[in-house]
């Protein structure tokens, strides 16, 4: 029991102390960084959805059509909200309609 304990700081003092870290730092970050963390937002909500994707009650195929147009139009107009209100949009008039 006393290994779980041990991991258990292990995972506190990584999660934290990193949280910590990047709080005191005041060196400006590298030019790489900066483009890197330009993709998170997207990636974290890409992560969220893409497993909603499947749907139930036989919704998968409206779903991954409204998923399709919002990520073409989130890709051409570099706006994730335009993307998302029209995916949505989409899958509500194709749930209405089918």
């Amino acid at each position: 029991m006393s290994n779980f304990w041990l991991i258990v700081a292990g995972m506190v003092i990584v999660t934290f102390g990193s949280r910590l870290l990047g709080l005191f730092i005041t060196a400006p970050l590298p030019p790489f960084w900066l483009r890197f963390m330009r993709f998170v937002p997207i990636a974290v909500f890409a992560a969220l959805v893409t497993p909603n994707i499947a749907g139930s009650s036989g919704e998968g195929a409206m779903r991954f059509v409204a998923a399709a147009l919002c990520g073409v139009l989130a890709w051409r107009t570099k706006q994730l909200w335009i993307g998302l209100f029209a995916g949505m949009a989409a899958f509500w008039l194709l749930r209405s309609v089918f």
